[in-house]
C-alpha cells in the first residue's frame, strides 16, 4: 500500500496569513474601497469600515505590514493605498470567487444586489471593469487584435495598429515593471476583462478622450455619450 505524502505547509509561504488579513470584514472593506487605485487618508477608511479610530489604526497597520497596503505620509496625514496590481487583481479574483460561491437566493435582498452603473463600468485598480470592459475584452480577442495564453495576452499586428490609433505606445507598455496585458476575473460578469499595464493605459486612453469619467460615487464610470459612440462602433463591427 502506498504510503501518502505527508503534508509539508511551506509549500504555500504565507497564504494563511494573507487569509486572516482577508479574513475581518472591517479590513475587507477598507481594502474594497481602495479598489478604485486611489490613495485615502485613515480618517476616511475609518469610517468607511465602521470602525474606531484605534481598531482602524491597528488594522491598517496590520494591511501595511502584511504587503496589502502601501502608506504615503504627507505632512501630518497617512494616505493608504493598494500596494500593488498585482495584490488588486488578487481581490478582484477573490470577489469573483466569493460571489460564486455565495449561497443562490430566488429573490436576492436589495442590499446586496449590484448597482447597474457598477455593474455596467467601474475601475478595477487601474483598469477598467464590469460589463463594457468584458465586452470590449472578447472583441479584441475575437477579432485577432490580442492572442491568449492562459492568461496572459500579447498584441498583434493588427492589435497594435488599433491600440496606437487609441493613443497607445504599445512598445512602451512592454517596457513598465508589470506584465503587459493579462485577463482579470470580473466579479459581476464572472468572465475575465483585461488588466495588466495595457489595462490601464486603455482606461488612460479612453478618460483623456473622454470616454468615460468618475462619477462622484466610487469606483462607478460614467460612459459619456462621445464614448457610446465610440464603443459601439467598436464592438460593433
Amino acid at each position: 500500500m502506498a504510503v501518502p505524502l505527508a503534508f509539508e505547509p511551506n509549500h504555500f509561504p504565507g497564504l494563511s496569513h494573507i487569509g486572516a488579513l482577508l479574513a475581518d470584514p472591517g479590513r475587507a472593506a477598507m481594502l474594497w474601497a481602495l479598489m478604485d487605485g486611489t490613495a485615502r487618508p485613515a480618517g476616511e477608511l475609518t469610517l468607511i469600515a465602521g470602525l474606531s479610530p484605534s481598531a482602524a489604526s491597528a488594522h491598517l497597520a496590520r494591511l501595511t505590514d502584511g504587503g496589502l497596503l502601501a502608506l504615503e505620509v504627507r505632512g501630518r496625514h497617512r494616505y493608504f493605498r493598494i500596494a500593488s496590481a498585482e495584490i488588486a487583481a488578487t481581490i478582484e479574483a477573490l470577489a469573483n470567487v466569493a460571489q460564486a460561491a455565495a449561497p443562490q437566493r430566488a429573490v436576492p435582498r436589495p442590499a446586496r444586489t449590484v448597482p447597474v452603473e457598477m455593474r455596467y463600468a467601474r475601475t478595477c485598480y487601474d483598469h477598467m471593469a464590469g460589463e463594457l470592459a468584458v465586452r470590449v475584452y472578447e472583441k479584441l480577442v475575437d477579432g485577432g487584435l490580442l492572442t491568449a495564453h492562459g492568461d496572459a495576452l500579447d498584441a498583434t499586428p493588427d492589435g497594435s495598429a488599433l491600440l496606437a490609433d487609441w493613443g497607445i505606445d504599445v512598445a512602451q507598455q512592454r517596457t513598465r515593471r508589470r506584465r503587459f496585458a493579462c485577463t482579470c476575473p470580473d466579479w459581476s460578469e464572472r468572465r475575465p476583462h483585461l488588466g495588466g499595464a495595457l489595462g490601464a493605459a486603455l482606461l488612460e486612453s479612453w478618460s483623456q478622450r473622454g470616454w468615460v469619467e468618475c462619477t462622484d460615487r466610487p469606483r462607478i464610470l460614467r460612459v459619456t455619450p462621445v464614448g457610446h459612440r465610440q464603443f459601439d462602433a467598436f464592438l460593433v463591427h
